[in-house]
């Protein structure tokens, strides 16, 4: 029985690495998988799953418009899809996520959506928050701080490496704009008490 499944963690924990092993492990089996990520995280190309380790994989990019149960079902009619496996679900609409439900519910398709859980103001982003509530499984992967402790948040800075306080949810970058740390350390660069 499929299932929809939710792996997240803060930046530079290695999501995308996970997602590409994942689909070797399929592939591997000679069964058939669909990798997907979000047309606005093109820090690759458009359309590439990439890892820091060196290793990325071309994928099927959709916009926030676009309707995954029909982007899903058209390859699945040519080719049976095992497996879905969707890089930056934090980029996924409301309505996105519980399309994946469907293709879970009603076509046993398992979906497998990697993505950050909170943006770097600590807020919940809007796919993320509904992957939290419905999918059938949770998985946290394990990043540190700079001092040890579980990084659980993704501290934005700028090019002086000063934290960003405010701003648009979405800015895309990696190791450049962004650093994993703890909360602790994650409330003292942003001045919260």
């Amino acid at each position: 029985m499929a299932s929809l499944y939710f792996t997240y963690s803060a930046m530079n924990a290695g999501k995308s690495t996970s997602l590409l092993q994942v689909a070797h492990n399929y592939e591997e089996r000679n069964q058939s998988v669909l990798l997907m990520t979000p047309l606005i995280d093109d820090r690759s190309g458009a359309g590439t799953i990439a890892s820091r380790l060196g290793i990325s994989r071309s994928a099927i990019s959709f916009t926030s418009q676009c309707n995954l149960v029909d982007k899903v079902l058209c390859q699945h009619h040519q080719q049976p899809v095992d497996c879905l496996l969707l890089d930056e679900a934090q980029f996924l609409t409301e309505q996105q996520v519980w399309q994946l439900s469907s293709l879970v519910d009603r076509y046993d398709i398992p979906v497998m959506c990697y993505g950050i859980r909170t943006d770097a103001f600590g807020n919940a982003f809007p796919g993320s928050a509904v992957l939290l509530a419905v999918a059938d499984k949770l998985i946290e992967m394990k990043t540190i701080c700079y001092c040890g402790r579980k990084a659980t948040m993704s501290l934005r800075v700028d090019a002086d490496g000063e934290a960003v306080t405010m701003g648009q949810q979405i800015a895309i970058g990696g190791n450049e704009r962004y650093l994993s740390c703890c909360r602790k350390h994650w409330k003292e660069a942003m001045g919260i008490g």
